[in-house]
């Protein structure tokens, strides 16, 4: 339990809990170059718990005098970390995981209170967060050259990987463990110093993760993060996309900020990857197991009540199995979504992240019945659970007029479109200038292999509604970003190719 002394910081009054032995990982300061550090101008911001909005705790306001400090430190740090064996990264990272293994209710408590996912999900979200650092601690040791054959004799060709520099990772509140571990764990396996920034609404989880990086042996300024609000945000990411030290910037977020991004980093043509938003199709054919999907619908649009980057998005069903697959939707929702406080026994569900967020699900909600779309559940607020929850919904007669039909919804709020043909189909759901996933039910073994062709997405899901792992590669096409994380790819961002040739050699 959280009890609260208040303090006077400026003459602003604000709330700092005090911690019982369950949540010693929460930190109140910054971490940088191996210091628990406040801002420069000593001003905290408040970190909400999205239940009742009750203070969980203040973190300082970070400016660009401090981006730099991060910056500076880590660029110190790299000139000594780049000379590291593989071997030396790949130990490091392990006690790193190992921690995180040790002290994972820790973090998932943390994560809970911050984010508002139940602990079953945040539990779920340490274990695949963790698998990063885990997969990335063997990854380090098989980050290998080429010996290529020379053209003509006497010489020797060589390619040779080397780590970028420093890295800039931005991070989101959705994910606010695995998308930090997916980006820290490849770039320090690679041999890049971190400065990460976390989302204004969920920093604690980043904290928490830099005092495991602390107790695990880290160098300082190896790992480095930055709490900012709102306010300074959008300065602090234009400083780490311009400055010319940081040598690669890592950000998941929504398309439009990545665009930002984009064009902040071209003055210094800087590594990018990004991953954006998505809008993912969930197609169900009449040939579908429709318990399965289903059950696959249930995990990939209600996870995290809907507000994942592959969240199912667009459900299209083939017109002769619709019923059928709503009235078991429908079904389903109602017996095992349980909304509520996520720390509390049997709750699996928990609010949106912040009012802006309940105020856009629920304004494409209202535009999509007065257009005509049908209500099966939900389409209404839950002021009784705390301020920002939002019924888990199922709509139908979705048409294209509506602004929900190819919009990002990010919120409990599943829409079904009936379509007749393959062919139709395909054509809707490939109109949509992003491509992060998509999903489609079938057990017609030809379909599944044309159609998982013709979709325009970077990672797809077949008869299986949960895709996401540390061996695989995750991205998408279009404007859903550039580069992949994860997988044997996920380093590819934070190293330098280097060819060498070495001339006039006595071979024989």
């Amino acid at each position: 339990m959280l009890f609260r002394i208040r303090i006077l910081q400026k003459g602003v009054s604000c709330h700092t809990p005090v911690l019982t032995r369950s949540m010693h990982l929460l930190k109140d300061l910054a971490y940088i170059n191996g210091k628990w550090v406040g801002g420069n101008k000593k001003e905290i911001f408040p970190v909400y718990n999205p239940v009742d909005q009750s203070v969980i705790n203040n973190v300082p306001d970070m400016d660009v005098q401090d981006t730099r400090a991060a910056i500076n430190a880590a660029s110190k740090a790299f000139e000594s970390f780049r000379k590291t064996t593989a071997k030396e990264r790949s130990d490091l990272l392990r006690n790193w995981y190992n921690l995180m293994v040790k002290h994972a209710e820790d973090l998932a408590e943390i994560l809970t209170k911050e984010n508002g996912k139940s602990l079953a999900e945040s539990r779920a979200e340490i274990k695949y967060g963790n698998s990063f650092v885990e997969w990335f601690s063997e990854e380090a040791r098989r980050i290998d050259g080429e010996v290529l054959q020379p053209p003509v004799p006497g010489r020797e060709l060589l390619i040779l990987r080397e780590p970028v520099g420093v890295a800039a990772l931005i991070t989101p509140w959705n994910f606010p463990h695995a998308m930090i571990t997916r980006k820290a764990g490849a770039a320090l396996a690679a041999g890049c110093t971190c400065v990460v920034k976390p989302s204004e609404d969920t920093p604690l989880t980043a904290l928490a993760l830099a005092k495991l990086a602390e107790k695990a042996g880290f160098p300082q300024g190896i790992f480095n993060v930055l709490t900012t609000s709102l306010k300074n945000s959008p300065a602090v990411g234009k400083e780490l996309c311009e400055n010319p030290t940081i040598r690669v910037l890592s950000f998941t977020g929504s398309t439009a900020v990545g665009k930002i991004l984009y064009q902040q980093s071209a003055s210094t043509m800087k590594r990018l990857s990004l991953e954006l938003g998505g809008n993912a199709p969930f197609i169900v054919f009449e040939s579908a197991d429709i318990d399965l999907a289903v059950l696959g619908a249930m995990a990939s649009k209600f996870r995290n009540t809907g507000q994942t980057c592959v969240s199912a998005n667009r459900f299209f069903v083939q017109a002769n199995v619709v019923d059928k697959f709503v009235e078991k939707f429908l079904a389903k929702i109602k017996s095992d979504i349980k909304m509520g406080d996520g720390s509390r026994e049997g709750v699996t569900h928990g609010p949106l992240i912040k009012e802006s967020q309940v105020k856009l699900v629920h304004g494409l909600v209202t535009d999509a019945v007065k257009k005509g779309a049908k209500v099966h559940c939900g389409g209404t607020l839950l002021p009784d659970l705390g301020p920002l929850f939002y019924a888990p919904t199922l709509l139908t007669n979705i048409t294209k007029d509506m602004e929900i039909y190819n919009k990002e919804i990010f919120g409990p709020v599943a829409v079904i479109n009936k379509f007749d043909t393959e062919e139709e189909v395909m054509q809707q759901v490939n109109d949509t200038p992003v491509g992060l996933a998509g999903y489609f039910y079938s057990q017609d073994v030809s379909q599944i292999f044309r159609v998982s062709r013709k979709l325009e997405v970077g990672m797809v899901g077949i008869n299986e509604g949960l895709i996401s792992c540390a061996e695989a590669a995750f991205g998408g096409v279009k404007e859903s970003g550039i580069g992949r994380e994860g997988s044997k790819h996920g380093v590819d961002d934070y190293l330098d190719m280097k060819y060498v040739c070495i001339g006039n050699i006595k071979r024989w």
